[in-house]
Formats: C-alpha cells, structure tokens, sequence
C-alpha cells in the first residue's frame, strides 16, 4: 500500500509539472496574442487599409504553412505575425505623440505598411 502511494505521488508530481508547463507555454502565447493585438489596433487608429493588413496576414499565414518541428505552431503563427506587422513603417510617418494619444500602451511601438 505504501508503494502504491509512492507511485500515486510520483504521478500527481508528472502531472503537475505537465500542467505548469502548460500554463508557461499559454502565458507566452497569451503575451504574444496581446503584443499582436496592440499592434493591429495601432494600424486600424491609423486607418491601414484591409488590403494592407490582408497582405501582411496572407504573408504571415505563407510563411508558417509548414510548421517547424519543436515548436508550438500557434506560437510561431503569432511570432510570424507580430514580426510582420512590426516590419511595417507605416507609424514613422506619425508623429508618436499622436499614436500614444489615441491609445495608452506601455510600449508603443512604430511601424509601417
């Protein structure tokens, strides 16, 4: 009975650590979701066409048809987008007053299309 209890623990102890690991790997996709997020509605406060933010996800969506082993692919999708959307110049052309005004980020970040 001992041992059977032994090895109960030892699995609550696995499944614990499965789980917290799980909670690490949807903290960091709930972080990308959010740096995304902000970056979309900086452009959409910029009135960036649907064209130009359907370019930018058909790219991001090209670039990520065949997920690299190793890595969560919605984790990588966001990366992808973010890196995409970050790429774009369009928030240079803005004075930054103006962006951080309309919206209060704590990192503002520029970008254009």
């Amino acid at each position: 009975e001992l041992q059977q209890k032994v090895e109960e623990t030892e699995l609550l102890k696995m499944e614990l650590q499965m789980l917290e690991t799980e909670r690490v790997r949807l903290s960091l996709v709930e972080e990308k979701l959010m740096d995304v997020l902000q970056l979309l509605q900086q452009l959409r406060d910029l009135n960036v066409s649907k064209r130009a933010l359907g370019k930018i996800l058909l790219s991001t969506l090209e670039s990520c048809r065949d997920p690299q082993p190793g890595k969560a692919h919605l984790f990588e999708v966001l990366d992808t987008l973010y890196h995409e959307l970050t790429a774009c110049e369009l928030l240079q052309s803005q004075p930054l007053e103006k962006a951080q005004s309309r919206q209060s980020l704590s990192n503002p970040l520029v970008i254009s299309c």
